[in-house]
């Protein structure tokens, strides 16, 4: 028997693992504001715990449990005068409306309850040189994933992978760098750990993030020396210190400001 409520059993026997239903009385209810409570027979032969059912003239400093909201949730009781109660929303959805709702000496609540909507992600941004993969919808739920592919002889700088986030916005986009041009025609370079002429490099183009090495020599021409150059997104800028090329002369190569091994 509990005090000042009805007890109903789930099935007809008693038995571990059983159910119970408690059902306040008129007029009495428990302290985290509810009248109905389920109880389960524990494996030590007892019921679990519930809350005593009391005279809600001895609860007016409590308020009922506070409106559950559809893809969301709120904080548990008990719910007594003072008590601030916040609410949160399920992953993908944001909260809409007061967080946060206070229970106040009239044993309401402050306000009306929040409510959450989904997030969704716009259409996905064009980038320059790539191509986005089979996507077709206008507004992507959170969690989507979409991909972008660069056009040939472009380069992948980040990944081709893109999420929509939690705040409705999509994860760093990618680019697509394009190769560069070594702006030298008769010169021998380093490139990939050989020294090459340029025309042996096909189309004379290096990927974006690739080094050239251009040789170099003083200002009295006394002493060569190699000097670096990095591709960026089609510009590969030649050093400073380079300051002419290989030309032929009678069947003979002669270097003038770089120095050929």
């Amino acid at each position: 028997m509990i005090d000042n409520a009805e007890t109903h059993l789930a099935q007809e026997s008693n038995m571990f693992g059983d159910f119970m239903k408690v059902i306040c009385h008129s007029g009495f209810r428990m302290a985290d504001g509810q009248d109905v409570a389920t109880s389960h027979c524990q494996g030590d032969g007892k019921w679990s715990f519930t809350a005593p059912c009391e005279d809600i003239l001895n609860l007016s400093s409590v308020c009922k449990p506070p409106p559950e909201i559809e893809n969301g949730f709120h904080d548990d009781g008990p719910y007594k005068l003072g008590r601030e109660v916040h609410y949160g929303c399920n992953y993908g959805y944001r909260l809409e409306g007061a967080s946060s709702l206070l229970c106040q000496e009239n044993g309401e609540w402050s306000h009306t309850a929040p409510t959450c909507h989904p997030v969704n992600c716009s259409q996905p941004p064009n980038i320059a040189q790539a191509t986005l993969v089979a996507v077709r919808k206008p507004e992507h739920p959170v969690g989507t994933v979409i991909y972008y592919l660069c056009n040939k002889d472009f380069y992948l700088d980040g990944s081709e992978r893109v999420v929509c986030l939690e705040n409705g916005s999509w994860s760093q986009l990618p680019y697509c760098r394009a190769r560069c041009p070594i702006s030298a025609q008769r010169s021998r370079v380093i490139y990939n750990g050989r020294k090459l002429w340029i025309n042996e490099i096909p189309n004379g183009l290096v990927h974006h993030g690739e080094t050239v090495k251009f040789f170099c020599r003083n200002q009295n021409k006394t002493c060569s020396f190699e000097a670096e150059s990095r591709c960026f997104d089609g510009v590969l800028k030649t050093p400073d210190c380079y300051d002419g090329e290989t030309t032929k002369q009678d069947n003979t190569i002669q270097e003038f400001s770089l120095i050929q091994y």
